[in-house]
This record gives C-alpha cells, structure tokens and sequence, in this order.
C-alpha cells in the first residue's frame, strides 16, 4: 500500500500541534489558515501549498525544513516495514 506525503506531512504536523498541547483553532488563528482547512492538511486529505506550510509550522514554531525531515524519517520507517513484510 503506497503511502502518500500529505498523509505523513500532516501526521507530523498534528503530532507536533498536539504535543504543545494546542488546539486546531489556535494554530489556524495563528496560522491565518481557516480551521476546516487545517484539519483537512492534518488528516492529509488536502495538498498544503510551501507558503501554507511555511505559515502552519511558524504557527507552531517549528521550522519547516525540522517538518521535513520528520516527515523524511517517517517514509524511512515505512520502507523499513515494507521491506521487513516483503521478505
């Protein structure tokens, strides 16, 4: 089963939302994203646009290449598994 970005990317972004303990409204106010919006990126069902990812990850004060690589890694870990249920 292929795995999408925009899947990955808005796990690592909800995943860090959450971790600072905010809430979709207050990074989408900060963020100047509307909130429907926001959760749609975070559930990966909608394509972020690099200006709409830069102003999210400033929203949660994370720079957007930190975004990247953990989005990086996360593809690393589900090759790891592919690779692990294909042998």
């Amino acid at each position: 089963m292929a795995v999408l970005a925009r899947e990955l990317l808005g796990e690592v972004l909800r995943s860090e939302r959450i971790r600072q303990g905010r809430t979709l409204r207050e990074v989408s106010l900060a963020a100047r994203v509307s909130l429907g919006y926001l959760s749609e990126v975070e559930r990966g069902q909608k394509e972020a646009s690099s200006e709409l990812l830069q102003s999210i990850s400033r929203a949660l004060g994370v720079p957007l290449s930190q975004v990247y690589g953990s989005v990086a890694e996360r593809f690393s870990e589900v090759d790891s598994r592919q690779a692990a249920l294909a042998a």
